[in-house]
């Protein structure tokens, strides 16, 4: 968890504070996320959305749908010895990634958000957080 904002540079290279490197170890995958961020896990977690993935029905449109756009757009990555990693052109686009970098750590996952995305995110659902909040917590999804 945490919210950290660099600056990616002119070689689509991007700092990963340690706290989060740490955490991914040596090795990891960068992907398509979902609401234009970038996804970030480790190969164990990679691996375990995978064996999922694999018991999937091929023949279904949305499955290949899916395949395509979160597998098929990912890369395995590792950082340099200043704790970068270097960010695909495709990745760079699918986020909207100009300059100022949004890095926040999600359950078992790094998100990557240009910062006017991000922004724009937390603007469109300000308003819904505690609505989504409530039925989150309510809906018994939630164990105490």
């Amino acid at each position: 968890m945490g919210e950290y904002h660099h600056n990616i540079d002119e070689k689509s290279r991007l700092i990963i504070p340690s706290k989060f490197r740490n955490e991914l170890g040596d090795r990891f995958v960068i992907t398509k996320g979902l609401d234009k961020c970038l996804f970030i896990y480790s190969l164990d977690e990679w691996n375990k959305i995978m064996q999922k993935v694999s018991t999937l029905q091929f023949t279904k449109k949305n499955v290949r749908a899916f395949e395509r756009t979160f597998i098929g757009g990912a890369s395995q990555n590792e950082f340099d010895k200043q704790g970068r990693i270097n960010i695909t052109s495709p990745l760079v686009h699918y986020a909207n990634i100009i300059k100022e970098c949004v890095i926040i750590g999600v359950n078992e996952r790094l998100e990557i958000w240009s910062l006017e995305e991000f922004d724009k995110y937390m603007a469109d659902n300000a308003e819904s957080l505690e609505e989504i909040t409530e039925n989150i917590f309510d809906s018994g999804n939630y164990e105490a």
